[in-house]
């Protein structure tokens, strides 16, 4: 493998990590089930979740996303080790929301990964979430919701 190649499997894996982070965001369950090879195993190993398969993975977290009044999760890069068409790699993460019950909830987390290339690109063989810290305190601010419409000016005419 080349350096180059190397640099550029490494950048599309971290976009596969972004683009997980979007969907889940945007709530694109199905973009973030195809993110996954078929036969793929997302868990939380603490809660004992475990979702094998892309429509296991899709269903289920659409399933915990539903418990949410506002969730963000924000991912921050870590490491990626690539070995011809797999890599392993470790992503770093912070978590804020409330859920619909009123509770809140912000942790701290390491994203353990498998990876795959794939015909369609790269692909996640395995995505274990390790929460390393948890904080249940109630959130003491609220989800903004403008009261004016924004206008962005765009510079153009």
């Amino acid at each position: 493998m080349t350096d180059l190649q190397n640099v550029l499997d490494r950048f599309e894996i971290d976009a596969l990590r972004g683009e997980f982070t979007d969907a889940g965001a945007m709530r694109d369950y199905d973009r973030l089930a195809a993110l996954f090879v078929p036969d793929a195993v997302w868990r939380i190993p603490q809660a004992n979740i475990e979702l094998v398969s892309r429509e296991e993975i899709r269903v289920g977290l659409a399933r915990m996303q539903a418990q949410w009044e506002f969730f963000i999760q924000n991912t921050h890069p870590g490491t990626i080790i690539v070995d011809g068409d797999t890599a392993i790699g470790r992503a770093y993460v912070a978590e804020l929301g409330r859920f619909k019950d009123g509770s809140s909830h912000q942790n701290y987390a390491i994203y353990h990964d498998r990876y795959q290339r794939t015909d369609e690109g790269w692909r996640f063989v395995e995505r274990s979430y390790e929460i390393l810290y948890a904080d249940t305190t109630p959130l003491a601010g609220s989800p903004h919701v403008p009261d004016i419409p924004v206008e962005v000016d765009t510079g153009r005419s």
